[in-house]
């Protein structure tokens, strides 16, 4: 019987594809998608302000705190907008080295600055957060290094200034790879037949390489804008600012108003459904 249904399996290829498969889906919609229909169903209750136990009611009283409480208006668009200013930096940032990497340097020194980009990810996150907190604080290198240049007396942490510096280097890593990788596959001959064509360097950089690499720029966005988006440490250990991580821990953890926290956590879902669909739109998939 065993023999019987092996062989019959062996013959089926999309029987084998299906069993290969049914693992990790299931998984995937029991655990991902299960705990999002979770969040969006609790999203909808409410807390019950004498007793402050949870009211399984629908109702839209935690959306319209959102909507017409100023405070968290402010946290949003905070939150976002430092996503996004992180995001800029890092594609700043990443774009020489992964355009150097891809199309200059030489495999041993192409492996060395692959490891060096990689190397961070090896140390621990909060590790990584608490050496910017020392060179960021006063007294730190960073202060001593501007005093040394005649500006004194210059300490970042702990600031809103702090944060964005701290989220481009931590995250710094997932914008050189893709863009990496979408450098790599551009034909050497596209540029070179630029050339012969008459365009100047820059020409060619602004109208073949930068066209052919924007997904995966695209594609690099997306880990960077949404790991910002929903973290909630580095805020907490390098300025005195909310984030929206910041707000769903403390309504649920201290507060006790799960229901809130799982409105306010639909944002950055949100956020990042919208952000999702341009970037498949942006061809961004195609470069991950």
């Amino acid at each position: 019987m065993r023999g019987r249904l092996l062989a019959f399996i062996y013959r089926h290829r999309s029987l084998q594809l299906l069993l290969l498969l049914v693992p990790p889906a299931g998984w995937f919609g029991v655990v991902y998608l299960g705990s999002l229909a979770v969040l969006f169903v609790a999203a909808f209750w409410s807390l019950d302000p004498l007793t402050s136990a949870i009211r399984h009611e629908l109702t839209l009283r935690n959306f319209q705190q959102l909507v017409t409480d100023g405070v968290y208006r402010v946290v949003a668009l905070r939150t976002i907008g430092i996503a996004a200013i992180v995001t800029v930096t890092d594609v700043l940032l990443a774009f020489p080295l992964a355009y150097y990497m891809a199309r200059y340097a030489r495999p041993r020194t192409r492996a060395i600055l692959f490891v060096l980009v990689l190397l961070p990810l090896w140390s621990s996150y909060l590790v990584r957060v608490y050496a910017w907190r020392v060179i960021l604080a006063q007294g730190g290198p960073l202060e001593w290094g501007l005093a040394q240049v005649g500006i004194p007396g210059v300490a970042i942490y702990p600031s809103d200034l702090a944060i964005p510096i701290v989220f481009s280097y931590i995250w710094l890593p997932y914008m050189i790879l893709p863009i990496y990788a979408g450098l790599e596959r551009i034909p050497g001959s596209l540029l070179e037949a630029s050339g012969d064509l008459g365009a100047r360097p820059g020409t060619t950089f602004r109208r073949v390489v930068l066209p052919l690499v924007f997904p995966a720029v695209v594609a690099g966005s997306i880990f960077t804008f949404s790991l910002t988006l929903g973290d909630y440490i580095t805020p907490v250990l390098v300025s005195n600012s909310q984030f929206i991580g910041n707000v769903v821990f403390d309504s649920q953890g201290v507060a006790g108003n799960v229901p809130f926290a799982a409105a306010f956590a639909m944002v950055p879902v949100l956020v990042m459904a919208l952000y999702l669909i341009v970037a498949r739109r942006l061809g961004a998939f195609d470069a991950l």
